[in-house]
């Protein structure tokens, strides 16, 4: 079992990044613009573009095994179980993960320098830091009047981790800690997708099982929407084919609309039917690849619009279930010197705390069940 976690954590850690820096030089574009762009499908780490974002200045400048916040997010999370070896609440986020945020510098690849995390979040994540540090909200509902969205999903790996092979203690785990930054169906969101790490380093998964934990944990537009997205990725023959097919599959679910750098007026508002677009697609391609991990990311990727975020989550999902002989070496080790980043270190060190929070668990059912002995 030992093994067998410490593979999924390293392709899940490494899957994710991977991921992330491949989705990066895409995010915002169509699948139809990607390929003008690049001169057709991204099927690699490619070179340094600037961002198509056009709201910084300077601009972000991505590609090349260079991860965005999506992984540095992950990072910060797993360096709070690293420090507190143990379950976390939403009260660790505002004493703990508001610090990795705004209080310790780390370096940003796709701003080429060194600063607080806290400078290059979107604003929804910022929401995060000024609810908590500044006004003083109740850490369990503080993600309560946040623009809803997958900032709190992304980085829930870790969750997922720390509560291998029991999809529902994650959900549980995930669903208290995205309190603190998210609500509706981004909080949601959150907890299926470490329901679905969860459930992917469990021993004898599958991808049908990993949809099924999904589909048995997810509330209201979720749910439908995972359903809808991977009942429709069933039927096709490879990612090509399922970009536009998944992209019809989840339009009806997806607040934002059709143009992402421009949201609908209605966009990431609070509802009991709508879900984020991130997760049931990730999911999606996931089913498409069979589970594979190169090819979930690479149609994660070439769907465009937040490609990043797709191609995190559905890397995470896809490497915690192969392990880490499904991920390149080759672009592991790139991601990781050009994002001054040791994935294989940090999935050692965290698989070393799921280890001894599995055994915590253990301890205290044993204990339990011990207070009242069978008749």
């Amino acid at each position: 079992m030992a093994d067998r976690l410490a593979s999924g954590v390293r392709g899940c850690l490494s899957g994710a990044a991977i991921g992330d820096a491949l989705g990066g030089p895409a995010e915002g574009l169509t699948p139809e613009q990607i390929r003008r762009r690049f001169g057709g499908w991204i099927t690699g780490l490619g070179e340094v573009v600037e961002s198509t974002a056009g709201t910084r200045i300077p601009p972000l400048r991505k590609g090349a095994g260079r991860i965005t916040d999506d992984t540095l997010l992950t990072v910060a999370l797993t360096r709070v179980y690293l420090r507190l070896r143990r379950h976390l609440t939403a009260h660790d986020v505002a004493d703990a993960f508001v610090a990795e945020l705004a209080d310790h510098p780390v370096y940003v690849p796709d701003m080429e320098m060194e600063t607080q995390l806290l400078h290059r979040v979107f604003l929804a994540e910022k929401y995060l830091v000024l609810r908590l540090r500044y006004a003083h909200a109740d850490p369990r509902e503080a993600g309560v009047g946040n623009m809803v969205n997958c900032g709190a999903a992304i980085y829930m790996a870790p969750v997922g981790i720390v509560n291998a092979g029991d999809p529902e203690g994650a959900y549980r785990e995930a669903i208290d800690v995205a309190g603190a930054h998210q609500w509706s169906y981004g909080r949601e969101a959150a907890g299926v997708m470490a329901a679905a790490v969860a459930e992917a380093l469990r021993p004898g998964a599958t991808v049908a099982s990993i949809v099924d934990a999904a589909l048995a944990l997810a509330r209201d537009g979720t749910t439908e929407a995972i359903r809808a997205v991977t009942s429709a990725a069933r039927e096709c023959r490879g990612w090509e084919e399922a970009i536009p097919r998944l992209r019809e599959a989840v339009r009806p679910f997806d607040s934002v609309g059709e143009e992402y750098r421009r949201p609908d007026p209605d966009a990431r508002r609070p509802s009991r039917t709508r879900a984020i677009e991130e997760l049931p697609v990730a999911l999606g391609m996931l089913v498409v690849a069979g589970g594979r991990w190169r090819e979930a990311v690479l149609g994660s990727v070439n769907y465009g619009r937040d490609a990043d975020s797709i191609a995190g989550l559905a890397g995470a999902i896809a490497g915690a279930l192969e392990g880490a002989g499904a991920i390149p070496p080759e672009w592991e080790t790139q991601v990781a010197e050009a994002s001054r980043i040791d994935l294989a270190g940090l999935a050692e060190e965290l698989t070393t705390v799921a280890e001894e929070i599995f055994a915590a668990d253990r301890g205290r059912w044993t204990q339990r069940a011990a207070q009242f002995p069978p008749h």
